[in-house]
Protein backbone atom coordinates (compact mmCIF):
# COMPACT_ATOMS: atom_id res chain seq x y z
CA UNK A 1 0.00 0.00 0.00
CA UNK A 2 1.43 3.41 -0.64
CA UNK A 3 1.39 5.91 2.43
CA UNK A 4 2.44 9.67 2.18
CA UNK A 5 6.04 10.18 2.31
CA UNK A 6 8.08 9.10 5.62
CA UNK A 7 10.10 12.40 6.06
CA UNK A 8 8.19 14.51 8.39
CA UNK A 9 10.18 17.19 7.97
CA UNK A 10 9.43 17.57 4.70
CA UNK A 11 6.13 18.34 5.10
CA UNK A 12 5.28 21.68 5.17
CA UNK A 13 1.44 21.10 5.30
CA UNK A 14 -1.00 18.47 4.67
CA UNK A 15 -5.05 17.66 3.84
CA UNK A 16 -6.74 13.94 3.81
CA UNK A 17 -9.84 14.45 1.72
CA UNK A 18 -11.86 11.40 2.00
CA UNK A 19 -13.63 10.82 -1.39
CA UNK A 20 -16.68 8.17 -1.25
CA UNK A 21 -16.92 7.65 -5.12
CA UNK A 22 -15.95 9.06 -7.89
CA UNK A 23 -18.59 11.57 -8.50
CA UNK A 24 -17.78 13.25 -5.48
CA UNK A 25 -14.54 13.94 -6.87
CA UNK A 26 -15.53 16.62 -8.85
CA UNK A 27 -16.41 19.22 -6.59
CA UNK A 28 -12.84 18.64 -5.28
CA UNK A 29 -11.08 19.45 -8.44
CA UNK A 30 -13.64 22.08 -9.41
CA UNK A 31 -12.69 23.66 -6.23
CA UNK A 32 -8.74 22.33 -6.60
CA UNK A 33 -8.37 24.39 -10.37
CA UNK A 34 -9.47 27.35 -8.61
CA UNK A 35 -7.02 27.60 -6.14
CA UNK A 36 -3.97 25.79 -8.10
CA UNK A 37 -1.02 28.32 -8.68
CA UNK A 38 -0.09 28.84 -12.31
CA UNK A 39 1.86 27.00 -13.08
CA UNK A 40 1.71 24.44 -10.50
CA UNK A 41 3.48 20.79 -10.63
CA UNK A 42 1.33 17.88 -8.47
CA UNK A 43 3.83 14.29 -8.15
CA UNK A 44 1.06 11.46 -7.79
CA UNK A 45 1.53 8.95 -5.68
CA UNK A 46 -1.05 5.62 -5.39
CA UNK A 47 -0.81 1.78 -6.31
CA UNK A 48 -1.84 0.73 -9.24
CA UNK A 49 -5.71 1.42 -9.23
CA UNK A 50 -5.61 4.14 -7.07
CA UNK A 51 -7.27 6.24 -9.35
CA UNK A 52 -3.89 8.50 -10.54
CA UNK A 53 -5.32 8.91 -13.77
CA UNK A 54 -9.34 9.37 -12.54
CA UNK A 55 -8.13 12.44 -10.71
CA UNK A 56 -6.40 14.19 -13.75
CA UNK A 57 -9.60 13.48 -15.78
CA UNK A 58 -11.66 14.97 -13.23
CA UNK A 59 -9.56 17.75 -13.17
CA UNK A 60 -8.94 18.44 -16.53
CA UNK A 61 -13.03 17.64 -16.82
CA UNK A 62 -13.33 20.78 -14.39
CA UNK A 63 -10.46 23.02 -16.24
CA UNK A 64 -12.68 22.36 -19.25
CA UNK A 65 -11.06 19.67 -21.31
CA UNK A 66 -12.58 16.35 -22.18
CA UNK A 67 -12.30 13.94 -19.71
CA UNK A 68 -12.27 11.44 -22.49
CA UNK A 69 -9.34 12.58 -23.73
CA UNK A 70 -7.42 11.99 -20.86
CA UNK A 71 -6.19 8.43 -20.98
CA UNK A 72 -3.26 6.72 -18.73
CA UNK A 73 -0.28 7.58 -20.35
CA UNK A 74 1.71 4.34 -19.40
CA UNK A 75 2.97 4.08 -23.02
CA UNK A 76 2.88 7.05 -24.45
CA UNK A 77 4.85 8.45 -21.12
CA UNK A 78 3.58 12.08 -22.01
CA UNK A 79 0.03 13.50 -22.59
CA UNK A 80 -0.65 16.93 -23.26
CA UNK A 81 -4.16 18.13 -23.27
CA UNK A 82 -4.97 21.75 -24.28
CA UNK A 83 -8.22 23.51 -22.87
CA UNK A 84 -9.85 27.08 -22.59
CA UNK A 85 -7.05 28.67 -20.33
CA UNK A 86 -5.53 25.65 -19.12
CA UNK A 87 -3.30 22.98 -20.18
CA UNK A 88 -2.37 20.14 -18.79
CA UNK A 89 0.96 17.60 -19.11
CA UNK A 90 -0.12 14.20 -17.27
CA UNK A 91 3.38 11.76 -17.58
CA UNK A 92 3.81 8.35 -16.37
CA UNK A 93 6.99 7.81 -15.24
CA UNK A 94 6.84 3.73 -14.45
CA UNK A 95 8.57 2.85 -17.16
CA UNK A 96 11.44 5.42 -16.75
CA UNK A 97 14.80 4.03 -15.39
CA UNK A 98 15.62 7.43 -13.95
CA UNK A 99 15.58 11.19 -14.56
CA UNK A 100 18.13 10.74 -16.82
CA UNK A 101 15.71 9.36 -19.54
CA UNK A 102 13.73 12.48 -19.19
CA UNK A 103 15.93 14.21 -22.21
CA UNK A 104 14.86 11.49 -24.57
CA UNK A 105 10.91 12.34 -24.20
CA UNK A 106 11.26 16.12 -24.51
CA UNK A 107 9.85 16.25 -20.75
CA UNK A 108 11.87 20.13 -20.49
CA UNK A 109 10.07 21.50 -23.07
CA UNK A 110 6.72 19.81 -22.15
CA UNK A 111 6.91 21.43 -18.74
CA UNK A 112 7.67 25.10 -20.10
CA UNK A 113 4.08 24.58 -21.91
CA UNK A 114 1.97 23.17 -19.15
CA UNK A 115 -0.35 25.53 -17.05
CA UNK A 116 -0.25 22.01 -14.39
CA UNK A 117 2.03 19.23 -14.56
CA UNK A 118 0.69 15.76 -13.12
CA UNK A 119 3.08 12.87 -12.51
CA UNK A 120 2.26 9.13 -12.16
CA UNK A 121 4.85 7.17 -10.16
CA UNK A 122 7.69 9.97 -9.15
CA UNK A 123 9.88 8.17 -7.56
CA UNK A 124 11.26 7.15 -10.76
CA UNK A 125 12.12 10.67 -11.48
CA UNK A 126 12.89 12.06 -8.11
CA UNK A 127 16.44 13.71 -8.66
CA UNK A 128 14.32 15.37 -11.53
CA UNK A 129 11.19 16.74 -9.46
CA UNK A 130 10.41 20.41 -8.70
CA UNK A 131 11.39 21.03 -4.65
CA UNK A 132 8.44 23.33 -4.76
CA UNK A 133 5.31 20.82 -5.93
CA UNK A 134 2.31 19.21 -3.91
CA UNK A 135 2.38 15.82 -3.86
CA UNK A 136 -0.94 13.90 -4.36
CA UNK A 137 -1.08 10.54 -2.58
CA UNK A 138 -4.15 8.46 -3.30
CA UNK A 139 -5.07 5.24 -1.40
CA UNK A 140 -7.83 2.70 -1.74
CA UNK A 141 -10.56 2.59 0.79
CA UNK A 142 -12.88 0.28 -1.10
CA UNK A 143 -13.59 -0.41 -4.88
CA UNK A 144 -15.54 3.15 -5.12
CA UNK A 145 -14.25 4.91 -2.11
CA UNK A 146 -10.47 6.84 -1.63
CA UNK A 147 -8.38 8.86 0.73
CA UNK A 148 -6.50 11.63 -1.22
CA UNK A 149 -3.97 13.17 0.49
CA UNK A 150 -2.39 16.44 -0.42
CA UNK A 151 1.14 17.52 0.84
CA UNK A 152 2.57 20.94 0.02
CA UNK A 153 6.43 20.82 -0.47
CA UNK A 154 7.17 24.68 -0.64
CA UNK A 155 5.39 28.15 -0.26
CA UNK A 156 3.36 28.08 -3.54
CA UNK A 157 1.57 25.43 -2.99
CA UNK A 158 0.81 26.30 0.88
CA UNK A 159 -2.26 27.80 -0.53
CA UNK A 160 -4.02 24.97 -1.49
CA UNK A 161 -3.68 23.39 1.60
CA UNK A 162 -4.99 26.53 3.55
CA UNK A 163 -7.78 26.35 0.95
CA UNK A 164 -8.46 22.93 1.27
CA UNK A 165 -8.57 22.86 5.43
CA UNK A 166 -11.01 25.90 4.81
CA UNK A 167 -13.39 23.65 3.08
CA UNK A 168 -13.63 21.73 6.34
CA UNK A 169 -17.25 22.19 7.78
CA UNK A 170 -19.72 20.44 9.07
CA UNK A 171 -21.70 20.61 5.56
CA UNK A 172 -19.13 20.37 2.98
CA UNK A 173 -18.66 23.40 1.01
CA UNK A 174 -17.59 21.42 -2.26
CA UNK A 175 -19.99 19.21 -2.68
CA UNK A 176 -23.20 19.88 -0.44
CA UNK A 177 -23.09 16.74 0.43
CA UNK A 178 -22.81 15.55 4.26
CA UNK A 179 -19.32 14.35 5.87
CA UNK A 180 -19.38 10.84 5.13
CA UNK A 181 -19.69 10.92 1.15
CA UNK A 182 -16.54 13.70 0.99
CA UNK A 183 -15.14 14.38 4.40
CA UNK A 184 -12.23 16.65 5.19
CA UNK A 185 -9.49 15.43 7.83
CA UNK A 186 -6.18 16.65 8.81
CA UNK A 187 -3.51 14.66 7.93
Amino acid sequence: MTSVPDDPLSFIGHVAVHVANEQSLLPLTARLIEILPRPAFLALHGDLGAGKTTFVKAVAGAAGIDPAEVVSPTFGLVHEHAGPGAAILHADMYRLQSADDLLEIGWHDAVARATWVFVEWPERIAAALPADRLDVTLTIDSPTARTIVFTSRGPRHDAVIDALLSAKEPRNSLSGDTPQSTSFRTA
